[in-house]
């Protein structure tokens, strides 16, 4: 159990969170969710003590797993170390045990070898390496592997170390934040399994509506300067959250109707015979005060990409034969696929099988090895990456509204006063610079970016990182509107499956095209028995 005792913070001048007290219980699970800014990582923070509170206290458990940030600070360790490390007055206990079977024996060093090992015993250490090696093995970290230091692993499997990190020892509340960037689909259903059969409090910041969806018991929603808790799962949260709103505006209306009614009385009769009768009213007025509703923080950006200007040929994209090898790895070995006008296709797949790869050699930007990728008639694309940097300078003083400008020759500059407004940059936002841009900006910058094109097709690589869950909506409904050719990668099942007809899935053995849906395909994978 995690309490919060009038909490209150402030970022600046503004109130993240306001005199806030609310219990997350046992054997509950709750997606903390509010829009980037709105105080979700401030607060894990604060809970874990890694951040103080303008006012107010944590009331915890000993035990929380926690997933840190920190890499650097675990890169000359093993794999397994660095998930055993989950469970601090086990790993305290197998260092010093370590240290004393190095130094001489003495009367001294034995007792307390004697109480190191009883301590290693509660903490059940005796399995703890082979509890490790089922988590790493469940985020997708093969058994070679276990026993290197993390420098020697890529970033994103370094993520998932930490990840596992967080869920060893069998802690008595968990606080994850994004625990499904850096996982494939495989990986988050692994995890979303093991954190429904979880006991204990969960608290966890996601912006994968999917994964919310399976694993919430409850969303603690933070808006309106506090904390406000709802039964169910995400999209439960977002129609009785909607339906409450929408009830006090519209019984605020009524009260403010029977209020002008009454002050008709009033004026009417103050001065005359009908003293009581006023009075009465006077406090009828008084009591139906409208209820003060406070501005939510919530905003959603307006994304639309608009009808091309000009439609492609019917053939897009005619892939033949390509290959793709980094240092003599390959990555993508002979593929071939014809794209068809209108296709929206997922691409799907483990990291590090060559989704990327793929885009960029379709975009231009990355050549292929062998084959050769013809692009169709009168195609223009759209490219968002995956790493903002390959389109934007995050060193430039450049400003957003000249980024915009250079995306388009002869835009007008209300054109681009429209976007930005649409992408949530308003006022002075204009003039804000590229290298003090957050993950979530220059993504949705990017994205203006797109929309200010009007391109006949787009290819995504992971437009959602960054984005908050309002925001990844609004790309959902773009993309399913959009009247041009989508190819795009993700791990958001969600944002897959809107309106997508095609998938490219990454397998093992190569690339395989489905025609169907996302969910289509995983039913399908269930049963298939593919040649050997």
């Amino acid at each position: 159990m995690i309490t919060l005792n009038e909490i209150s913070k402030k970022a600046g001048s503004r109130v993240l969170f306001d005199d806030v007290t609310v219990t997350f219980n046992n054997d509950c699970r709750y997606g903390l969710t509010g829009p980037n800014g709105a105080g979700k990582s401030t607060l894990l923070k604060i809970i874990m003590e890694i951040e103080e509170p303008t006012s107010g206290y944590v009331s915890k458990p000993e035990k929380i797993g926690f997933l840190k940030q920190n890499i650097e600070d675990f890169k000359n360790f093993s794999l397994i170390d660095t998930v055993i490390m989950g469970n601090s007055p086990l790993w305290k206990a197998l260092e010093e045990r370590e240290k004393l079977y190095a130094a001489e024996m003495s009367d001294e060093v034995g007792i307390r070898l004697g109480e190191l090992e009883e301590t290693i015993s509660e903490e059940n250490g005796y399995a703890a390496e082979s509890e490790a090696e089922v988590l790493l093995l469940g985020m997708g970290i093969p058994s070679n592997l276990h026993k290197l230091t993390m420098e020697s692993i890529p970033i994103d499997r370094q993520f998932r170390v930490l990840l596992c990190q967080a869920l060893f020892g069998e802690p008595k509340a968990l606080i994850l934040d994004e625990p499904t960037n850096h996982l494939d689909l495989e990986s988050i259903s692994w995890l979303e399994n093991f954190l429904t059969n979880y006991h204990g409090t969960l608290i966890v910041v996601s912006h994968d509506r999917h994964f919310l969806n399976a694993i919430a018991t409850h969303i603690a929603d933070i808006d309106y300067e506090t904390i406000i808790l709802y039964p169910g799962n995400y999209d439960e949260m977002v129609v009785a959250k909607t339906s409450v709103r929408q009830r006090t505006e519209e019984e605020n209306k009524n009260r403010e109707k029977k209020i002008s009614q009454l002050r008709e009385f009033v004026a009417k009769f103050s001065a005359g015979t009908r003293a009581s009768q006023v009075q009465s009213r006077l406090k009828e007025i008084d009591r139906l005060q409208p209820t003060e509703l406070k501005k939510s923080n919530i905003q959603r950006p307006y994304i639309r990409f608009y009808p091309p200007e000009k439609p492609s040929g019917q053939l897009v994209f005619k892939i033949e034969d390509i290959s793709k090898s980094y240092d003599g790895t390959g990555v993508i070995s002979h593929f071939s696929s014809d794209i068809i006008r209108g296709d929206k296709i997922g691409v799907i797949g483990n990291n590090g099988r060559g989704k990327t790869t793929l885009l960029k050699m379709m975009a231009g930007i990355l050549p292929q090895d062998r084959g050769k990728i013809e692009i169709g008639h009168q195609v223009e694309i759209g490219y968002f990456p995956q790493n903002h940097t390959d389109t934007l300078n995050k060193n430039s003083e450049m400003t957003i509204f000249d980024w915009l400008k250079n995306r388009r020759e002869n835009v007008y500059d209300q054109d681009i006063r429209s976007i930005l407004g649409k992408m949530l940059f308003s006022g002075d936002d204009a003039f804000k610079q590229l290298k003090h841009l957050s993950g979530g900006e220059a993504a949705r910058l990017i994205l203006g970016g797109l929309m200010l094109c009007n391109t006949n097709v787009l290819i995504l690589d992971e437009p959602n990182n960054h984005l908050d869950l309002e925001a990844v909506s609004a790309l959902g409904w773009a993309l399913q509107d959009y009247k041009g050719t989508i190819i795009f990668a993700s791990h958001d099942r969600d944002l897959i499956n809107r309106g997508i007809n095609r998938i490219f899935a990454f397998e093992e053995d190569g690339i395989h095209p489905f025609q169907g849906t996302l969910d289509e395909y995983l039913a399908w994978k269930k049963t298939a028995i593919r040649p050997s």
